[in-house]
Parts: C-alpha cells; structure tokens; sequence
C-alpha cells in the first residue's frame, strides 16, 4: 500500500513549500485512514480556478479550493483526486479573517483533502461548527507545531 502525492504550480506561487504540502497530505491521508492514494495538489492563477469554478461548478468568479474525487471514497479502496488552490485568494482569505497565508494555505489543503475523502459541511454561519471544519482545524494545528520543530 502506498500514498502517492504530487505538489504543483500552474503560474502561481504558494507561501508553503512543496516538501511542507506533500508532508500536511500525507498526514491527513493516514490519519484518515488512507493506505492506497494517488492525490495532486495544485496552485493555480485565480483566472484558471474562476474556470474550473465556473465549468465544473457553475459558479461565477474564483475560488479558494476546489477539489475533485475520481474513486469513490470507501473503507479500504484507494483514493484518487485532485486539489487547485488559488494563493491569490487565500492571502485574502487570511487577510480577511486575520491569520497567517501559511496557515491559510494549509487549511485549504485539509480542505480539499477531506472533501476528496467524502467530508462535507454546510454552507451556512454553521460551517465553522461542523464536524468537517472541527476536523481541519486539527490538521492545521498540526501544521502549525511542524513548523516550530
């Protein structure tokens, strides 16, 4: 069994390295559970994610993250899927919630991970209460003490 996971930029730059990104998937993946998975995670210009939005998703204008399952996830069977994270918007994000952009970035990252993985939340005020984001929260906290060692 093995975890497989690729760390690209498509004309755009993150503030976490590629070493730091590939290590936060790799630890959500296990502590999910995941023992087969092929994943990429993407850093994309904010044209390109409004594309991916719009084509896929039917909405309008950029995004942070999107992310995109190809096996269904289940007990035991190997996880393939895709994550584009657009920076631009992420240094917003942080900006406009007053946190760090590597914090940001990695949040996204979780994000689109359990998402790939079959997690979601609401999309209300109760986003920030559910389940999903509980959980998130726990990766991104990980991210954080990593970073101190």
């Amino acid at each position: 069994m093995s975890i497989a996971v690729a760390v690209s930029s498509d004309g755009a730059r993150a503030a976490v390295a590629a070493t730091r990104v590939s290590a936060l998937a790799n630890r959500v993946l296990r502590g999910e559970g995941v023992r087969e998975a092929l994943v990429s995670v993407t850093f994309v210009t904010d044209r390109h994610i409004a594309r991916l939005n719009r084509e896929h998703l039917g909405h309008a204008g950029p995004t942070d993250v999107i992310s995109f399952a190809f096996a269904p996830a289940r007990a035991g069977g190997a996880v393939i899927g895709d994550v584009y994270i657009a920076p631009a918007v992420a240094r917003e994000n942080a900006r406009d919630h007053g946190v760090g952009v590597r914090d940001e970035i990695a949040r996204l990252v979780v994000h689109g991970l359990l998402h790939v993985l079959g997690h979601d939340h609401p999309t209300d005020a109760g986003r920030s209460d559910s389940a999903m984001w509980r959980r998130q929260e726990r990766y991104v906290e990980w991210f954080r003490r990593s970073a101190r060692r």
